[in-house]
């Protein structure tokens, strides 16, 4: 799993806190060039299939603006080309990036405030999708994929066994302990992948990061949080996971289709790893919503680890008002959006529209779910109107997540306990923005 949300609008805090040297007031070139001749040629970096049929299919319908693409290897190496090419002063205009990672680089001054050239495009784009590019109220990238949450569950199984598809999470843990009875998983956690604790805090209303005044303020033990760390302490506590590390990635898939594990928490882009792995369960599964905490409404996190889910202008671009529009081409062009939300020619994500209903069929596969396949897409489209998004990515997130990565492993091995890694990461995260010299409370 994984997540991306609303920054707050607190003009000119991250600035101001984020860092020691030169944030948000370099003299980036930001302005376009004039009396140039032939068309601008825009350097665009990504990782995402699809994209390089995209960019063929933009520079075939534009004569004043050409970009030239470069494939990155994955998310994290984008982080690391990117800091190097900002440093050495030669960055793309336009590039592939995921949400945890803007503030940090609006802190470090790398990005173009791109408000003037696309906010009056916002209503194209659903509310949790647009709030990603957004820090301090100001606009940093147009987004391109959106990610509904929802639960993926065998059929086959829960019927044996007389389940229901669980509504709640203590519906979960309950149809957990069922199935343990019978050598079922009801999910897997693997040791290397927090974003568990993650996506269920923040569906639980936590926020880690705030802005309170003139400083970031950290929340680890916060009632959502709190709430969050009992339902995985419940499932750890009583066995009901597989552990079986992604590293071996089809391992983990084998398991789903042989019926070792019988649900996930997921989003559209990660139903196409199971179609290309599964061989025996095709047609046993089927989709329900997010379970909810008991007594509240509906409230799906926004997924994280999702395939590039907005393209952002850098602050070294001598063209940010064409860079801006061909971002937005590429998100709300009807042909470059079919592009990228199919499995076979692009990365099978949902668009990030706000009305992109009619390509939910697209997205899911009728493969996987088999007769479940109609009734899937609504709850497809009804995950997509319950987005958190009001989560905060702070300053230091990167180091942050490394860190509560190289923890999670000990909870899942019963070596410490949910609240104890959570008391932890409060102490380690304050230590740290302190230590960069951002004014913190917490």
């Amino acid at each position: 799993m994984s997540v991306r949300f609303r920054r707050p609008a607190l003009a000119g805090v991250v600035c101001a806190l984020a860092l020691t040297v030169s944030a948000c007031g370099g003299s980036g070139s930001g302005d376009d060039a004039s009396g140039s001749s032939g068309p601008v040629t825009l350097d665009f970096w990504g990782w995402a299939n699809g994209q390089e049929a995209v960019v063929k299919a933009f520079n075939a319908s534009h004569k004043d603006i050409r970009l030239k693409y470069t494939k990155v290897t994955d998310q994290l190496t984008m982080q690391k080309q990117l800091s190097n090419a900002v440093k050495a002063e030669n960055a793309p205009c336009l590039l592939q990036n995921t949400g945890e990672y803007v503030t940090s680089w609006v802190a470090q001054d790398a990005l173009a405030d791109i408000t003037q050239y696309v906010e009056s495009s916002k209503d194209e784009f659903n509310p949790g999708s647009w709030a990603v590019g957004q820090v301090q109220g100001r606009i940093y990238g147009v987004p391109t994929a959106s990610a509904p949450a929802f639960t993926i569950y065998r059929t086959d199984i829960f019927q044996k066994y007389g389940l229901k598809a669980p509504a709640t999470w203590d519906d979960f843990i309950a149809a957990g302990r069922v199935l343990k009875k019978h050598g079922i998983k009801i999910t897997n956690y693997a040791g290397e992948d927090p974003s568990t604790l993650e996506v269920l805090a923040m569906q639980a209303g936590a926020h880690w990061y705030s802005i309170d005044g003139d400083a970031w303020k950290v929340d680890f033990q916060d009632s959502g949080s709190l709430r969050a760390a009992k339902v995985i302490q419940d499932i750890i506590d009583n066995d009901l996971n597989s552990k079986l590390s992604f590293a071996d990635y089809a391992a983990v898939q084998r398991n789903f289709d042989k019926g070792g594990t019988a649900t996930r928490q997921i989003s559209t882009w990660q139903m196409s790893g199971m179609v290309q792995n599964f061989t025996e369960s095709f047609g046993k599964w089927a989709l329900a919503p997010w379970p909810t905490y008991r007594g509240e409404a509906a409230k799906t996190p926004a997924g994280t680890n999702q395939s590039g889910n907005l393209t952002l202008v850098s602050k070294q671009c001598e063209h940010p008002e064409q860079a801006a529009e061909a971002a937005l081409w590429m998100s709300t062009d009807t042909g470059a959006v079919k592009t990228m939300a199919s499995p076979e020619t692009g990365s099978g994500v949902m668009p990030a529209l706000a009305d992109s209903d009619s390509f939910v069929p697209e997205a899911i596969s009728e493969k996987l779910l088999g007769s479940n396949y109609q009734p899937a897409q609504q709850i497809v489209k009804d995950s997509l109107s319950t987005v958190t998004t009001d989560w905060t990515f702070g300053p230091d997130w990167t180091a942050m997540f490394s860190e509560l990565q190289s923890q999670w492993g000990q909870v899942v091995s019963k070596k410490q306990t949910v609240t104890e890694l959570l008391a932890h990461m409060q102490e380690w995260t304050v230590k740290d923005l302190k230590s960069r010299g951002i004014n913190v409370k917490g």
